[in-house]
Protein backbone atom coordinates (compact mmCIF):
# COMPACT_ATOMS: atom_id res chain seq x y z
CA UNK A 1 0.00 0.00 0.00
CA UNK A 2 0.87 3.74 -0.72
CA UNK A 3 2.95 4.85 2.45
CA UNK A 4 0.31 8.00 2.50
CA UNK A 5 -2.89 5.93 2.13
CA UNK A 6 -1.00 3.90 5.35
CA UNK A 7 -0.62 7.22 6.94
CA UNK A 8 -4.34 8.35 6.30
CA UNK A 9 -5.51 4.89 7.63
CA UNK A 10 -3.59 5.57 10.84
CA UNK A 11 -4.69 8.94 11.08
CA UNK A 12 -8.46 8.20 11.11
CA UNK A 13 -7.98 5.39 14.00
CA UNK A 14 -6.54 7.60 15.49
CA UNK A 15 -9.67 10.28 15.42
CA UNK A 16 -12.12 8.04 16.16
CA UNK A 17 -10.16 7.01 19.24
CA UNK A 18 -9.37 10.45 20.27
CA UNK A 19 -13.65 10.99 19.44
CA UNK A 20 -14.05 8.76 22.17
CA UNK A 21 -11.41 10.50 24.58
CA UNK A 22 -12.70 13.70 24.57
CA UNK A 23 -16.45 11.96 25.22
CA UNK A 24 -14.60 10.43 28.22
CA UNK A 25 -12.87 13.63 29.68
CA UNK A 26 -15.60 15.66 29.17
CA UNK A 27 -17.95 13.36 30.92
CA UNK A 28 -14.91 13.47 34.16
CA UNK A 29 -14.73 16.71 33.72
CA UNK A 30 -17.36 17.71 36.20
CA UNK A 31 -15.26 15.71 39.21
CA UNK A 32 -12.10 16.84 38.69
CA UNK A 33 -11.90 19.90 37.06
CA UNK A 34 -9.78 21.18 34.06
CA UNK A 35 -6.17 21.27 36.42
CA UNK A 36 -7.36 17.73 37.27
CA UNK A 37 -8.03 16.54 33.97
CA UNK A 38 -4.40 17.81 32.67
CA UNK A 39 -3.10 15.99 35.23
CA UNK A 40 -4.63 12.46 34.74
CA UNK A 41 -3.74 12.93 31.16
CA UNK A 42 -0.27 13.34 31.72
CA UNK A 43 0.21 10.59 34.05
CA UNK A 44 -1.90 7.83 32.40
CA UNK A 45 -0.75 8.74 28.77
CA UNK A 46 2.65 9.10 29.44
CA UNK A 47 2.51 5.93 31.54
CA UNK A 48 0.88 4.14 28.58
CA UNK A 49 3.42 5.04 26.31
CA UNK A 50 6.32 3.95 28.29
CA UNK A 51 4.55 0.93 28.04
CA UNK A 52 3.66 0.46 24.60
CA UNK A 53 7.63 1.96 23.86
CA UNK A 54 8.92 -1.68 25.06
CA UNK A 55 12.77 -0.11 26.17
CA UNK A 56 13.29 2.01 23.10
CA UNK A 57 14.98 5.32 23.76
CA UNK A 58 12.26 8.35 24.03
CA UNK A 59 15.14 11.26 24.16
CA UNK A 60 14.15 13.62 21.88
CA UNK A 61 16.62 14.61 18.92
CA UNK A 62 14.96 17.85 17.81
CA UNK A 63 14.76 18.78 21.95
CA UNK A 64 13.66 22.70 21.38
CA UNK A 65 11.18 21.21 18.61
CA UNK A 66 9.26 18.33 21.00
CA UNK A 67 9.84 20.89 23.85
CA UNK A 68 7.84 23.83 21.88
CA UNK A 69 5.02 21.75 20.57
CA UNK A 70 4.12 19.64 23.75
CA UNK A 71 3.68 23.09 25.38
CA UNK A 72 1.67 24.35 22.49
CA UNK A 73 -0.26 21.45 22.57
CA UNK A 74 -0.97 21.17 26.03
CA UNK A 75 -2.05 24.96 26.37
CA UNK A 76 -4.58 23.60 23.58
CA UNK A 77 -5.75 21.00 25.65
CA UNK A 78 -6.41 23.31 28.38
CA UNK A 79 -8.60 25.57 25.86
CA UNK A 80 -10.71 22.79 24.86
CA UNK A 81 -11.63 21.39 28.79
CA UNK A 82 -12.35 25.03 29.81
CA UNK A 83 -14.81 25.34 27.03
CA UNK A 84 -16.18 22.07 27.38
CA UNK A 85 -16.50 22.73 31.33
CA UNK A 86 -18.18 26.09 30.44
CA UNK A 87 -20.84 23.74 28.64
CA UNK A 88 -19.74 24.09 25.36
CA UNK A 89 -21.05 20.89 23.35
CA UNK A 90 -18.76 18.33 21.70
CA UNK A 91 -20.60 18.73 18.34
CA UNK A 92 -20.01 22.30 18.46
CA UNK A 93 -16.65 22.46 19.46
CA UNK A 94 -15.47 19.81 16.75
CA UNK A 95 -17.10 22.68 14.04
CA UNK A 96 -15.02 24.51 15.46
CA UNK A 97 -11.75 22.26 14.55
CA UNK A 98 -12.89 22.04 11.12
CA UNK A 99 -11.15 25.08 10.41
CA UNK A 100 -7.77 23.10 11.39
CA UNK A 101 -7.54 21.54 8.13
CA UNK A 102 -7.23 24.66 6.44
CA UNK A 103 -4.65 26.28 8.96
CA UNK A 104 -2.94 23.08 8.37
CA UNK A 105 -2.65 22.95 4.89
CA UNK A 106 -1.65 27.09 4.74
CA UNK A 107 0.89 26.12 7.37
CA UNK A 108 2.63 23.15 5.31
CA UNK A 109 3.09 25.57 2.44
CA UNK A 110 6.38 27.52 4.04
CA UNK A 111 7.22 24.94 7.04
CA UNK A 112 6.92 21.78 4.77
CA UNK A 113 7.87 22.84 1.57
CA UNK A 114 4.60 20.78 0.53
CA UNK A 115 2.83 21.35 -2.48
CA UNK A 116 -0.92 21.72 -2.28
CA UNK A 117 -2.70 21.36 -5.94
CA UNK A 118 -5.13 23.30 -6.68
CA UNK A 119 -8.13 21.10 -6.59
CA UNK A 120 -7.42 20.30 -2.71
CA UNK A 121 -6.57 24.17 -2.36
CA UNK A 122 -10.49 24.98 -3.42
CA UNK A 123 -11.87 21.79 -1.04
CA UNK A 124 -10.10 24.19 1.70
CA UNK A 125 -12.20 26.91 0.65
CA UNK A 126 -15.26 24.90 0.43
CA UNK A 127 -14.95 23.46 4.03
CA UNK A 128 -13.74 27.11 5.23
CA UNK A 129 -17.62 28.20 4.14
CA UNK A 130 -19.11 25.59 5.92
CA UNK A 131 -17.41 26.60 9.04
CA UNK A 132 -18.80 30.20 8.59
CA UNK A 133 -22.29 28.57 8.39
CA UNK A 134 -21.54 27.31 11.40
CA UNK A 135 -20.25 30.23 13.27
CA UNK A 136 -22.49 32.93 11.80
CA UNK A 137 -24.52 35.22 14.59
CA UNK A 138 -27.39 33.54 15.58
CA UNK A 139 -26.18 30.19 15.76
CA UNK A 140 -25.32 27.66 18.03
CA UNK A 141 -21.41 28.20 17.99
CA UNK A 142 -22.47 32.38 18.09
CA UNK A 143 -20.66 32.50 22.01
CA UNK A 144 -17.80 34.14 23.23
CA UNK A 145 -15.95 30.85 24.01
CA UNK A 146 -15.83 30.26 20.42
CA UNK A 147 -12.79 32.81 19.55
CA UNK A 148 -11.15 31.06 22.40
CA UNK A 149 -11.58 27.54 20.40
CA UNK A 150 -10.36 29.46 17.02
CA UNK A 151 -6.86 30.11 19.07
CA UNK A 152 -6.73 26.78 20.12
CA UNK A 153 -7.68 25.05 16.35
CA UNK A 154 -4.11 27.12 14.95
CA UNK A 155 -2.28 25.89 18.11
CA UNK A 156 -3.23 22.28 17.36
CA UNK A 157 -2.47 22.79 13.21
CA UNK A 158 0.96 24.04 14.34
CA UNK A 159 0.82 20.95 16.51
CA UNK A 160 -0.03 18.66 13.55
CA UNK A 161 2.55 20.76 11.07
CA UNK A 162 5.53 20.28 13.61
CA UNK A 163 4.43 16.53 14.20
CA UNK A 164 5.33 16.23 10.43
CA UNK A 165 8.59 18.17 10.76
CA UNK A 166 9.97 15.69 14.07
CA UNK A 167 9.05 12.77 12.22
CA UNK A 168 12.31 13.29 10.53
CA UNK A 169 14.28 13.33 13.36
CA UNK A 170 12.00 11.49 16.14
CA UNK A 171 10.42 8.27 16.40
CA UNK A 172 6.11 8.47 17.73
CA UNK A 173 6.79 7.05 21.20
CA UNK A 174 9.24 10.04 21.15
CA UNK A 175 6.82 12.63 20.18
CA UNK A 176 4.13 11.41 21.73
CA UNK A 177 5.66 10.57 25.08
CA UNK A 178 6.90 14.45 25.73
CA UNK A 179 3.21 15.84 24.38
CA UNK A 180 1.82 13.67 27.05
CA UNK A 181 4.34 14.78 29.99
CA UNK A 182 3.78 18.26 29.45
CA UNK A 183 0.67 18.14 30.44
CA UNK A 184 1.66 17.43 34.38
CA UNK A 185 3.05 20.34 35.10
CA UNK A 186 0.72 22.76 33.35
CA UNK A 187 -1.72 21.19 35.25
CA UNK A 188 -0.26 22.27 38.52
CA UNK A 189 0.33 25.77 36.78
CA UNK A 190 -3.53 25.72 36.19
CA UNK A 191 -4.49 23.77 39.73
CA UNK A 192 -5.05 27.46 42.07
CA UNK A 193 -7.23 28.50 39.01
CA UNK A 194 -9.36 25.52 37.99
CA UNK A 195 -9.15 23.60 41.53
CA UNK A 196 -11.43 20.13 41.21
CA UNK A 197 -14.91 20.33 42.54
CA UNK A 198 -14.90 19.03 46.26
CA UNK A 199 -17.93 18.71 46.88
CA UNK A 200 -17.98 16.13 44.33
CA UNK A 201 -15.16 14.39 45.74
CA UNK A 202 -14.71 11.23 45.87
CA UNK A 203 -14.74 10.56 42.42
CA UNK A 204 -17.08 7.91 41.51
CA UNK A 205 -15.70 4.71 39.63
CA UNK A 206 -17.86 5.43 35.74
CA UNK A 207 -15.79 9.19 36.39
CA UNK A 208 -12.45 6.90 37.49
CA UNK A 209 -13.13 4.59 34.55
CA UNK A 210 -13.54 7.21 32.16
CA UNK A 211 -10.30 8.90 33.10
CA UNK A 212 -7.83 5.81 32.59
CA UNK A 213 -9.61 5.20 29.46
CA UNK A 214 -8.96 8.73 28.39
CA UNK A 215 -5.12 8.28 29.19
CA UNK A 216 -4.84 5.12 27.72
CA UNK A 217 -6.69 6.37 24.80
CA UNK A 218 -4.69 9.48 24.04
CA UNK A 219 -1.53 7.44 24.06
CA UNK A 220 -2.59 5.23 21.59
CA UNK A 221 -4.04 8.11 19.47
CA UNK A 222 -1.13 10.30 19.28
CA UNK A 223 1.32 7.58 18.65
CA UNK A 224 -0.76 6.44 15.01
CA UNK A 225 -1.07 10.37 14.77
CA UNK A 226 3.01 10.80 14.61
CA UNK A 227 3.43 7.49 12.43
CA UNK A 228 0.40 9.05 10.50
CA UNK A 229 2.78 12.26 9.84
CA UNK A 230 5.76 10.31 9.03
CA UNK A 231 4.30 8.35 6.21
CA UNK A 232 1.56 10.49 4.68
CA UNK A 233 1.91 14.78 4.01
CA UNK A 234 0.01 17.44 6.02
CA UNK A 235 -2.15 18.03 2.72
CA UNK A 236 -3.39 14.58 2.77
CA UNK A 237 -4.09 13.71 6.58
CA UNK A 238 -5.76 17.28 7.14
CA UNK A 239 -9.30 16.66 5.61
CA UNK A 240 -9.39 13.87 8.31
CA UNK A 241 -10.08 16.02 10.93
CA UNK A 242 -13.17 16.21 9.52
CA UNK A 243 -14.21 12.69 10.28
CA UNK A 244 -14.62 13.79 14.02
CA UNK A 245 -18.06 15.40 13.58
CA UNK A 246 -20.11 12.69 13.01
CA UNK A 247 -18.47 11.37 16.28
CA UNK A 248 -19.38 14.23 18.07
CA UNK A 249 -22.84 14.64 17.11
CA UNK A 250 -23.18 10.49 18.25
CA UNK A 251 -21.48 10.52 21.41
CA UNK A 252 -22.98 14.20 22.18
CA UNK A 253 -26.14 13.31 21.59
CA UNK A 254 -26.04 9.97 23.21
CA UNK A 255 -24.10 10.89 26.50
CA UNK A 256 -24.75 14.43 26.81
CA UNK A 257 -28.06 14.90 24.95
CA UNK A 258 -26.71 17.36 22.95
CA UNK A 259 -28.78 18.15 20.02
CA UNK A 260 -26.30 20.65 17.52
CA UNK A 261 -27.78 23.63 16.09
CA UNK A 262 -29.66 23.41 12.56
CA UNK A 263 -26.44 25.91 11.38
CA UNK A 264 -23.75 23.38 13.15
CA UNK A 265 -25.84 20.35 10.97
CA UNK A 266 -25.79 22.46 7.73
CA UNK A 267 -22.03 23.65 8.01
CA UNK A 268 -20.63 19.64 8.72
CA UNK A 269 -22.55 18.58 5.86
CA UNK A 270 -20.26 21.22 3.63
CA UNK A 271 -17.19 20.49 5.54
CA UNK A 272 -17.48 17.08 5.59
CA UNK A 273 -18.44 16.73 1.69
CA UNK A 274 -15.00 18.96 1.02
CA UNK A 275 -13.42 16.43 2.91
CA UNK A 276 -14.21 13.07 1.63
CA UNK A 277 -13.76 15.13 -2.20
CA UNK A 278 -10.18 15.57 -0.75
CA UNK A 279 -9.21 12.18 0.54
CA UNK A 280 -10.40 11.19 -3.68
CA UNK A 281 -7.53 13.55 -5.18
CA UNK A 282 -4.87 12.44 -2.29
CA UNK A 283 -5.94 8.61 -3.88
CA UNK A 284 -5.57 9.88 -7.66
CA UNK A 285 -2.15 11.65 -6.73
CA UNK A 286 -1.13 7.71 -5.01
CA UNK A 287 -2.41 6.07 -8.34
CA UNK A 288 -0.47 8.67 -9.94
CA UNK A 289 2.92 8.36 -8.31
CA UNK A 290 2.18 4.67 -9.12
CA UNK A 291 2.49 4.75 -12.23
CA UNK A 292 5.06 7.42 -12.73
CA UNK A 293 2.42 10.06 -14.07
CA UNK A 294 3.57 13.40 -12.38
CA UNK A 295 0.97 14.64 -9.83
Amino acid sequence: MDAALRGILFAALGYGIISCADAAVKYALPQVGVAGVMMWRGAVGGLAILAMAGGRSIWPKNIRLVATRSCVHAVVAIIWYFCWARGVGLADSYAVAALAPIFMTLIAIPMLGERVGWRRGLACVVGFSGALVMLQPGGALWRWEAPLLILAVVGMALSRSWTRLLARTDNAATISFWLMLAHLPLGLVMLPFFPPPVSLLPMDPPALLALLGFGCANAVAHMLFARAFALAPVGAIAPLEYSVLPFGVLLGWLIFAEIPGVTTIYGAAIIIAAGFYSMHRERVRARERRHGIAA
